[in-house]
């Protein structure tokens, strides 16, 4: 059953690293036949009522052909070199007229509708605050920005992401959001044994 998708939110899917440790692209590594991104997409696509904004490399024909069937907009980075600053600009771009962009990592090999449904009920609940997911006193991703801070998040430059930013918002403009399924991302072929290994004992 489709969820009735949240007005006025944009789903970002950060999908362009150069996935050095892992030695390919995360998007495209599998898991019980899935690849991330179409895991990721299919997961997320629901909590919107627009097509997901998905930030790909240049020439990005394999991830295509893995959305196919999903409502995607795919917005390729050629500044990939500059790091998750580059496309997280790119995706901030494309979702400018959006009241807040949900932006999440292609790489969160567990993540669970229903963490993410969490997430976007706190949201609603305070549509001016930056809603992310719990990382000890700070937040990070998945995260829901609001559009009042596309401006300075589009300031943030190198491979921090937005961690550090969200670090120094006053307490009463941030949401933390329990989301034990994002908490396993995929960095290392380790991590991707380890999370293939999870999916087959459930």
């Amino acid at each position: 059953m489709k969820l009735p998708g949240a007005p006025g939110l944009r789903v970002l899917i950060l999908a362009a690293g150069f996935s050095t440790r892992l030695g390919y692209p995360k998007a495209l590594a599998r898991i019980r036949g899935l690849s991330l991104l179409r895991r990721t997409s299919r997961v997320l696509a629901p909590l919107s009522r627009w097509p997901l904004i998905v930030v790909t490399p240049p020439r990005c024909i394999r991830y295509r052909q893995e959305l196919r069937g999903v409502p995607a907009s795919l917005v390729a980075n050629a500044a990939r070199a500059s790091g998750l600053s580059g496309s997280l600009r790119a995706g901030l771009q494309a979702a400018r007229w959006s009241s807040a962009v949900l932006i999440v990592p292609v790489d969160l090999a567990a993540l669970d509708r229903a963490d993410v449904m969490r997430l976007v009920q706190r949201w609603q609940a305070k549509r001016r605050c930056v809603v992310a997911r719990r990382i000890g006193a700070r937040g990070g991703t998945p995260l829901i920005l609001p559009r009042r801070l596309f401006d300075l998040a589009q300031s943030i430059r190198g491979d921090t992401g937005l961690r550090d930013l969200l670090a120094e918002f006053p307490k009463d403009e941030r949401v933390l959001v329990d989301m034990p399924s994002a908490t396993s991302d995929i960095d290392t072929p380790t991590d991707l044994q380890r999370a293939r290994r999870a999916r087959t004992r459930r």
